[in-house]
């Protein structure tokens, strides 16, 4: 082979970042993080949430759950039925206003695996159980990506910004997103090490309460911390204003 021919397994793995490192892009522009868009950032957080009806979607089945068992914990199908019909009455809903349904139909997925794991062993924090891996998952995949130089934040962003995999030569913009990977998996590890001990404990009405409280709340400000800094990692140009407001 000679020293000019291509390398069939470098083709292959950079065709593969693209196609992950453009699903992801697409990915974060459903969910309202464009940073191409001219919004503001209340609006950006708002969109990534879903608005009033995802904010609903992703408390009220475990908000009813949480209280539900604390009220009358036996038995335990009653808290877990009301939280698994919440959650298909809002992807019913969906379906009927023929709008998206996949941000319901994940809560719904969850909510019955959930509730299925809970009535097998009969204890009802594992109900939680998804949620712990869930985030084991996510928090990992983000750390280890950041720590390897391929940040998922950056893979997601630079195909949003249609510079595909470029970000990695610039100093500025690696070490950005190197930090961004390092708080988004530092978050779904607080979450770990805050609720692990309380589901050992059997404390089902504190691990529900601040599942709630380290979800929306803390999700929120870390949406509007990267939003932040994408947007000056890349400033927008007089004439993408321009081409905006006309």
């Amino acid at each position: 082979m000679s020293a000019s021919a291509p390398d069939p397994d470098a083709e292959r793995e950079q065709s593969a970042t693209e196609i992950f490192g453009a699903a992801l892009g697409g990915a974060a522009r459903r969910a309202g993080l464009d940073p191409a868009d001219s919004s503001s950032t209340h609006k950006v957080v708002w969109s990534a949430m879903g608005g009033w009806r995802g904010i609903l979607e992703s408390v009220l089945p475990s908000l009813a759950f949480v209280v539900l068992f604390t009220v009358k914990p036996d038995p335990l199908i009653l808290a877990l039925g009301v939280s698994v019909g919440i959650a298909a009455v809002f992807t019913i809903v969906r379906l009927l206003q023929k709008s998206p349904p996949a941000a319901a139909l994940g809560g719904l997925v969850a909510a019955g695996a959930a509730a299925a794991l809970a009535l097998w062993t009969g204890r009802g924090e594992d109900n939680f159980v998804p949620g712990f891996i869930t985030n084991s998952l996510y928090g990992s995949v983000l750390l280890i990506s950041a720590l390897v130089g391929w940040s998922l934040i950056g893979l997601a962003v630079g195909f949003l910004m249609g510079e595909g995999t470029a970000w990695r030569s610039d100093r500025r913009k690696r070490r950005a997103f190197f930090w961004l990977g390092i708080a988004w998996a530092a978050l779904f590890f607080a979450r770990l090490g805050v609720q692990l001990p309380l589901y050992f404990a059997g404390d089902v009405t504190a691990l529900g309460t601040l599942k709630l409280i380290m979800g929306l709340p803390l999700f929120a400000p870390m949406i509007a911390v990267t939003w932040l800094v994408v947007r000056a990692l890349y400033p927008r140009t007089p004439s993408e204003d321009v081409a905006v407001e006309s």
